[in-house]
């Protein structure tokens, strides 16, 4: 131990994480989802998607992680770019990992004309919406860089 109280020993955790997100555009403006305040960056905007459940293909975990976080049906298309992060950091819970993070980030489209609203109710995201490209390059909007590798992509 440490003279804080902290460990000086303890070993980082290895974890690997895959994730699908789909950029959409309508028009001046692409479909994005707030994350909420139980996530690591609340409040920033990213792109519908996440995690893969295991054994899922990515294109339906993109298609079906959209469809919670924003309530519309999206037609998955081509992979536009793919994104890698790397850190060693404190995971929500307070345990310390070695993180390591893969996006899949996929062209998308929608024609369904409903308002975005997140289906999936109490989980990594808290809003949903159709956001103008102006405001993320003003920076009225804050996002994530899964949104900044997807945009400078596609």
């Amino acid at each position: 131990m440490d003279g804080a109280g902290g460990r000086t020993d303890e070993e980082a955790v290895r974890r690997q994480r895959v994730a699908a997100y789909v950029l959409c555009r309508r028009g001046e403006a692409v479909l994005l989802s707030r994350l909420s305040p139980g996530t690591p960056r609340p409040g920033l905007w990213s792109l519908p998607g996440g995690g893969l459940e295991h054994g899922e293909h990515p294109r339906e975990g993109a298609r079906r992680e959209a469809h919670e976080e924003t309530g519309l049906d999206v037609v998955v298309g081509d992979v536009l770019d793919v994104g890698s992060s790397h850190f060693t950091g404190r995971a929500p819970d307070g345990r310390l990992e070695d993180f390591h993070g893969i996006s899949l980030v996929f062209a998308g489209e929608t024609d369904d004309e409903r308002e975005p609203v997140v289906l999936d109710v109490g989980g990594t995201s808290d809003a949903a919406a159709w956001v103008p490209l102006a405001d993320l390059a003003s920076g009225v909007v804050g996002v994530t860089e899964v949104v900044r590798l997807a945009l400078a992509a596609g």
